[in-house]
């Protein structure tokens, strides 16, 4: 283990940022998108204990990048294995006829390497699998330049899902001419066999590949943090000014130039625009998910920053800062670190009774260790639990500081402070976050390009320095 990379207690600190598996949690979401949110929560009070998930199989450690969501180690079965092509020798074009079926049952294209897609893009490699679509590396024949296309799953829902990222990708880079938003770019699209192809600029990996390999379990050199934060908010200001909510951001859609120096927001898939943005408990990743989210509130671009905060405290810390098994479980949890919803939010809430009484007291769901029936608990809260609230989660990383950094330290906790507001009104607002003293006092500015004029740490000083350490 890298000496840099201090051991920290995982019940203390919370389950690890590095390791976590966003799409696990949004298949277990997504059943009950359409059902749970008009169910009573004692409806499932005698339900069977839930099984647990088996444990991920192991991966080969691997040097190509995660743009969008995890490797498939295994994505050709023994029995259904398509034509593949040396990637190394001249791309070509593949015949629709080589194939009675060029797509797997779930509606998944099949990749082969060395596929020429549209007259162009080599295919090198997949390099991503999600539920919606499919990622491969490719080579632009035309640029020699490295790009990654996201391949729609093959059907009308998808097609019109991809329709409408593109559209706001558009709409986005359209107002960003020169590129300073931090925005990743679009480079055009097309169908390739039924499916709707996008095309990317390629960008090294994501920040929760970058926890992974600099920062497992401590998080990153807080320098390095200042300076993606400024980028973050800079992204999010233009978001705002264009009327778009992204309502999925979290480490794995931001993604990291090879040389560190700059990140990008990606995957646009579940955005919306302000005026037509859906209430529904279930939106964005539920470790990010806003409180007003949860509670069936009209919500607005302060679901975004919510998101940023919680993957700033991942960034810093390593450790995933709300990590509730569902919804109730999601509320338990932001109270127990930032004390009790207030009776004004609980009021203009349409699904406030799933969780509250008629007190505003909050019911945690718990199962009954005798019985494993699902039970309700009344649990009050104030300012927070103590050894939950965030100040203290965050004291581990203060230790042996010097006054420099210890600056830095309290400036970082202020702002997480104002990202993390309940009350969606007084959460910070990205022109504010701007001017906020730990990303005023970076002293960095951007080139033309979108790309700091002074670079963060270089990869071997994105580690978190050695004088921070944690106790346990």
């Amino acid at each position: 283990m890298n000496p840099i990379q201090m051991t920290a207690n995982a019940e203390d600190q919370g389950q690890s940022a590095a390791d976590y598996d966003p799409n696990q949690d949004m298949h277990e979401d997504r059943p009950g998108h359409k059902r749970q949110d008009l169910q009573d929560p004692t409806a499932h009070a005698n339900a069977e204990p839930a099984q647990p998930a088996p444990a991920p199989a192991p991966k080969k450690p691997k040097d190509d990048f995660d743009m969008f969501a995890d490797d498939d180690d295994d994505m050709f079965a023994a029995n259904d294995a398509p034509i593949k092509v040396d990637a190394t020798k001249q791309a070509r074009a593949l015949d629709e006829s080589l194939l009675d079926n060029w797509d797997y049952p779930d509606g998944h294209y099949r990749i082969i390497n060395g596929e020429l897609l549209d007259g162009r893009y080599a295919v090198e490699k997949q390099i991503g699998k999600g539920t919606f679509a499919t990622v491969v590396r490719a080579r632009d024949t035309q640029t020699n330049a490295m790009v990654a296309i996201k391949i729609a799953c093959r059907n009308e829902t998808m097609f019109k899902a991809g329709q409408r990222e593109m559209q706001f990708l558009n709409r986005l880079n359209e107002a960003d001419p020169e590129d300073k938003k931090y925005i990743i770019r679009l480079l055009r699209d097309f169908m390739h066999k039924g499916h709707l192809c996008l095309v990317f600029e390629g960008l090294e990996m994501d920040l929760r590949e970058t926890l992974k390999k600099f920062g497992r379990d401590v998080g990153i050199n807080p320098e390095a943090i200042q300076i993606y934060t400024r980028q973050m908010l800079l992204a999010l200001l233009h978001m705002k000014t264009q009327e778009v909510l992204h309502a999925d951001l979290k480490p794995d859609n931001i993604l990291v130039s090879a040389d560190n120096k700059y990140i990008k927001i990606c995957d646009f898939g579940t955005a919306t625009l302000q005026q037509d943005a859906e209430l529904t408990p279930y939106l964005v990743s539920r470790f990010y998910r806003a409180p007003e989210v949860i509670l069936g509130m009209e919500f607005d671009y302060g679901i975004d920053m919510w998101s940023i905060g919680c993957t700033l405290y991942e960034l810093y810390t390593g450790r995933i800062l709300f990590n509730g098994s569902d919804n109730n479980n999601m509320l338990r949890v932001i109270q127990e670190c930032r004390g009790k919803l207030p009776n004004r939010l609980i009021k203009r809430s349409q699904l406030a009774d799933k969780y509250f009484d008629e007190a505003f007291t909050f019911h945690a769901l718990e199962r009954d260790k005798m019985t494993g029936n699902l039970v309700q608990r009344p649990m009050h809260f104030s300012q927070g639990v103590h050894g939950r609230d965030l100040k203290s989660r965050l004291s581990a990383n203060a230790k042996k500081m010097d006054a420099t950094q210890l600056k830095l330290h309290t400036a970082f906790v202020d702002l997480l402070d104002k990202c993390l507001q309940l009350d969606p009104e007084k959460r910070i607002k990205p022109k504010d976050a701007l001017r906020h003293p730990f990303v005023s006092d970076t002293k960095r500015d951007t080139l033309g390009n979108g790309k700091p004029k002074t670079a963060p740490p270089a990869a071997t000083k994105i580690f978190r320095p050695a004088v921070v350490q944690r106790s346990g």
